[in-house]
C-alpha cells in the first residue's frame, strides 16, 4: 500500500495526473490503476472522478493526511536504522521564509560535512505555508519568524534576532552619518519588501513608532529583487542584518544604524513535536546548536557599522 500511498500524495501536490505519474517515474495508467487498488483496499473513494483531476473526496483528504504521516514515518525508519549503522542517510527538507533563506548555508554546510551521506533540499516558503508543510510532514524542519501562533504546536530553537539597518549610497543625504532615524529613512527614495510580507509588516510598525509612514518607489517580494535595484546605487532601503552574509554591501552603499528598536523578532529553526523525533531533525538540531548563527550575523553586522 505505500507506493499507492505515494502515488495519492504525488497526485493531490501536483492535481494532475500526467504530472504525478512523472513525479514518481511511472505511466500515467499504473498510477491510476495504483489510486483505484488503494480505493478498493480502503473500501471508499478517495478522489472525485471526472476527465480530469477535480481534488479529493472528504473520505479521500483523510486518507492523505494518513498518508503523508505513514510516508514520513517509513523515511524517519530508514534514516532510524541507517544512522544504527553509523551513517545518516536520506534527504533533509528544509523550508526558509524568504527573509531568512540568506542564512540557510550556514546550517546546510556543517551539516552535509557532517553527514555526507544524506542530501539537503531547501525551498522558500511562506510562514502559513511552513506551518501547514510542517503539519502535513511534507518538510522536516523550517527556518522561520519563532513567534508565528502557528507554531504554537512545533518545537522551537532560537538562532538570531533580526536586526536591522539602512542600506544606503555612500554619496546620498546620510554620507557622514554613523546613526539615523526611522522616519529620516522613511524620507528617502526606497525599495522594500512588498506589503503582504511580514518582515515588511515589521518595518512599518517602526516606521509607525517614530511618526513615519514609508512609500517604497519600489516593492519586491524576494531579497534578491531588492538587491537587484539597490546594486543601482538609487536606491536605499531598511534590510535585516542577516542579508549581509548573502549579499554583503553592494559597491557605492554603506551601511547605517537605525536608532530606535536595537532587534527584531527571533528567527529559528521549527520542527514537528512528534516522538521520536526523526534522526534527521536531530542531526540539524545537533548542527544548529553549535553553528554559532547569532554571533556569525553580529560580527558580520559589526565590521559593517565600522
Amino acid at each position: 500500500m505505500l507506493r499507492q500511498l505515494e502515488y495519492l500524495v504525488a497526485l493531490a501536490r501536483e492535481r494532475h495526473f500526467g504530472r504525478a505519474a512523472a513525479a514518481c517515474f511511472v505511466s500515467q495508467p499504473s498510477l491510476s490503476a495504483g489510486i483505484r487498488k488503494l480505493e478498493a483496499e480502503l473500501g471508499v473513494p478517495v478522489i472525485r472522478r471526472g476527465s480530469r483531476y477535480q481534488g479529493l473526496t472528504v473520505e479521500g483528504e483523510h486518507v492523505l493526511a494518513w498518508a503523508h504521516r505513514t510516508l514520513a514515518e517509513r523515511d524517519a525508519l530508514r534514516q532510524e536504522l541507517a544512522s544504527l549503522q553509523g551513517e545518516l542517510t536520506g534527504r533533509l527538507r528544509l523550508g526558509a521564509i524568504p527573509t531568512a533563506l540568506t542564512v540557510t548555508s550556514l546550517l546546510t554546510t556543517p551539516f552535509c560535512e557532517r553527514h555526507p551521506g544524506a542530501r539537503v533540499s531547501v525551498e522558500s516558503l511562506s510562514s502559513r505555508d511552513i506551518a501547514r508543510r510542517l503539519a502535513d510532514f511534507e518538510i522536516d524542519a523550517a527556518l522561520t519568524y519563532l513567534d508565528d501562533t502557528t507554531l504554537r504546536d512545533m518545537r522551537r530553537l532560537p538562532l538570531y534576532e533580526e536586526r536591522y539597518v539602512l542600506l544606503t549610497p555612500a554619496d546620498g543625504p546620510h554620507a557622514d552619518d554613523t546613526e539615523v532615524r526611522w522616519a529620516q529613512a522613511a524620507a528617502l527614495p526606497l525599495c522594500l519588501l512588498a506589503p503582504r510580507m511580514r518582515n515588511r509588516r515589521i518595518l512599518d510598525e517602526n516606521f509607525a513608532a517614530d511618526g513615519a509612514h514609508a512609500t517604497p518607489a519600489v516593492e519586491s517580494d524576494t531579497v534578491a529583487g531588492l538587491y537587484a535595484h539597490l546594486i543601482t546605487g538609487r536606491w536605499s532601503s531598511v534590510i535585516s542584518h542577516a542579508w549581509l552574509h548573502m549579499f554583503a554591501t553592494p559597491p557605492g552603499m554603506r551601511v547605517v544604524r537605525l536608532s530606535g528598536p536595537a532587534h527584531g523578532p527571533r528567527v529559528g529553526l521549527a520542527v514537528g513535536a512528534h516522538e521520536p523525533q526523526p534522526a534527521m531533525v536531530r542531526a540539524l538540531l545537533a548542527v544548529a546548536r553549535q553553528a554559532g548563527v547569532r554571533d556569525a550575523l553580529n560580527a558580520l553586522l559589526d565590521a559593517q557599522l565600522h
